[in-house]
């Protein structure tokens, strides 16, 4: 796919062949004509849900008979789970890779692809999240939530049949992430106002529009009703088309999904429990919501900072993965430069753009259409680490967003 656009760049995303709808899985065997030495990759989930008609489809194509098991553990995309399936790579000599699953058995298979430099398919398995078709591999190394660069599947495959069975959380999941749209692109319009950051008016709106077409599709998904099911699954693979465009995961990653990320991080380092990616997102795309009404309604105060109490902050909260944020942000430097006068010259600008994300009261609504309920995540992670995800999440990440202005105008650490 390429797009000239009227930013003056040339936008390109390397995916061959997306297939949706129902039956979609019968054009597998014919995507795969010029391969003969195929891996499979699955987990346990996956396997059961639509891993064993992979496999059948493709049992002559197949190089080594494998399935990326998990014996019952939740599969987390670190360096173990790289390791396992290298070793599986290693065993043969594999033309492509195909990967039976969600979010995470895509960044593995696309990781280790782009490491290989091997081409892969995805046959989505939920509509739970928009990096399907995204350049960006997200992993976690060394405690650490990154995403390193990759290439997209050259096909996906979406059957509707697979999909519309999937996890209700799933389905809220990806419901949530695309929500969660509204926040970030307005965090990339306040980072390009005041940092200037590149910006492109045309991916702004191509994801615009599908977060509007998905935030009435609540009750239809909420029913697995086919047709918007469908409709999510083809608006998160054009948010991952988008940001495939851009070469990074700005149009559709902001605020919501660094808080996202700190609650997935400190639910691995504390060994708590936290919700699926696209629910963290959807929830915390009410907190930024109150946020950027905060920022509206108050007079700004005088920054105080203390890198030492800072740092004592960091190490509580992330523990045996505070040093790699430490270092994150004395690179970066933003906490010693002073951006008030910036933020003072453009206050007008920048009240114009937070009015127009939606109002916390109009988020809830949206998270209600698939009986997402605010008080049960304030409930479940409580008041104080919520508050500190607010002050510290913006550090795991080099993006700036409403967090840092929300830092750096209205709250003293």
């Amino acid at each position: 796919m390429i797009k000239k656009c009227n930013c003056g760049m040339i936008h390109t995303c390397p995916v061959e062949h997306i297939e949706t709808g129902a039956g979609a899985l019968a054009k597998l065997h014919e995507l795969c004509k010029d391969y003969s030495k195929i891996l499979l990759v699955s987990d346990e989930n996956t396997w059961e849900v639509c891993g064993k008609k992979v496999f059948s489809l493709l049992e002559d194509k197949l190089a080594y008979n494998y399935t990326f098991y998990n014996k019952g553990k939740v599969l987390v995309p670190d360096e173990k789970a790289i390791a396992e399936l290298e070793s599986e790579l290693e065993k043969t000599d594999t033309d492509l890779i195909v990967g039976v699953g969600s979010g995470v058995i895509n960044d593995l298979c696309k990781h280790i692809s782009f490491q290989h430099d091997l081409p892969y398919y995805i046959v989505a398995t939920a509509p739970s999240m928009d990096g399907y078709v995204s350049v960006g591999a997200a992993l976690i190394l060394e405690g650490m939530k990154v995403t390193l660069n990759a290439r997209p599947p050259l096909v996906v495959i979406a059957d509707t049949d697979v999909l519309v069975k999937a996890p209700m959380e799933m389905l809220q999941a990806g419901y949530g992430d695309i929500i969660g749209k509204y926040s970030c692109l307005n965090d990339w319009k306040l980072s390009a106002l005041i940092n200037e950051e590149y910006f492109c008016e045309e991916i702004y709106n191509m994801t615009y529009e599908a977060a509007k077409k998905v935030e009435s599709l609540g009750a239809g998904v909420l029913k697995r009703d086919p047709e918007s099911v469908e409709t999510l699954m083809k608006a998160l693979l054009d948010v991952g088309v988008a940001m495939s465009y851009v070469g990074n995961s700005r149009p559709a990653s902001g605020s919501e999904h660094h808080l996202s990320h700190y609650f997935e991080i400190t639910g691995i380092v504390n060994g708590e429990k936290y919700y699926p990616h696209g629910i963290d997102v959807a929830y915390s795309s009410v907190i930024t919501a109150e946020l950027r009404q905060t920022i509206l309604e108050n007079k700004p105060v005088k920054r105080e900072f203390s890198k030492g109490k800072w740092e004592t902050a960091i190490k509580n909260i992330y523990g045996p993965v505070a040093p790699g944020v430490i270092s994150l942000q004395n690179k970066l430097g933003w906490y010693t430069m002073d951006d008030r006068e910036t933020i003072k010259k453009k206050r007008k600008q920048i009240y114009a753009i937070l009015q127009e994300a939606p109002t916390p009261e109009k988020v809830m609504a949206m998270l209600e259409k698939v009986n997402l309920d605010f008080e049960k995540f304030k409930e479940f992670y409580g008041e104080s680490k919520i508050r500190d995800g607010v002050l510290y999440a913006k550090d795991l990440k080099d993006r700036y967003t409403v967090l840092w202005l929300y830092y750096s105008y209205f709250r003293k650490c």
